[in-house]
C-alpha cells in the first residue's frame, strides 16, 4: 500500500516542480525523481513513522551520476502535494546554494578547520612538484638512519 502511494504521490510531485523529469524505484523501495535540465534529484523513501516520508534532494553531476543528497526532510504523506512540493522547493535550494559554494580541498576535507589560513607550507610543496617529505631534513633523517643500520650489521659482523 505505501508503494503504490508512494509512487502516486511522486508522479504528481514531479508534475508539479519540472515540465522533465523521470521517476523511477530505487532499490531500497523508494522513489527518485530526476530534472535532468536543472541537474537536481528527489528521494522519496518511508521514513520511521508510519504516515512520514523522507525527502531528500541533490545534484546531478557531468555524466549523469548522482551526488550524495545535501538536505534532508521528513514530511507527513498527508500533508499534500503543495506542503511536500515546497518542501522539496527549499531542499534543491539548499542543494542549489551548495553547489555554488567551492568544495572544500583535499588536504582540509572532514577535518577541523579551526583558523581558516591556508598551510602554505604543503601548498607551495605541492606547486614546486616536490612530494611532502622530501626536504633536506627527510634527507638528513634518512642517511642517519642507514648510518646507525650499517652501523649495527658491521658491529654483528664483527663480534657476531
Amino acid at each position: 500500500m505505501v508503494g503504490a502511494q508512494l509512487r502516486d504521490t511522486a508522479q504528481e510531485l514531479a508534475a508539479v516542480l519540472w515540465r522533465e523529469h523521470t521517476v523511477y524505484r530505487e532499490r531500497s523501495g523508494g522513489m527518485v525523481i530526476r530534472g535532468e535540465h536543472v541537474r537536481r534529484w528527489i528521494s522519496l523513501a518511508p521514513a520511521g513513522g508510519r504516515d512520514e516520508i523522507l525527502v531528500r534532494a541533490g545534484r546531478i553531476l557531468d555524466g549523469g551520476t548522482t551526488a550524495p543528497a545535501r538536505s534532508e526532510a521528513v514530511v507527513p504523506l498527508s500533508a499534500g502535494t503543495g506542503v511536500l512540493a515546497a518542501t522539496c522547493r527549499r531542499l534543491l535550494a539548499d542543494a542549489a546554494g551548495d553547489a555554488a559554494r567551492p568544495a572544500p580541498d583535499r588536504e582540509t576535507a572532514g577535518r577541523y578547520q579551526g583558523s581558516r589560513k591556508p598551510r602554505k607550507f604543503r601548498k607551495s610543496a605541492r606547486r614546486n612538484g616536490r612530494g611532502r617529505h622530501t626536504g633536506f631534513g627527510s634527507w638528513v633523517i634518512l642517511v642517519c638512519v642507514a648510518g646507525v643500520i650499517a652501523l649495527f650489521a658491521y658491529s654483528s659482523a664483527m663480534h657476531g
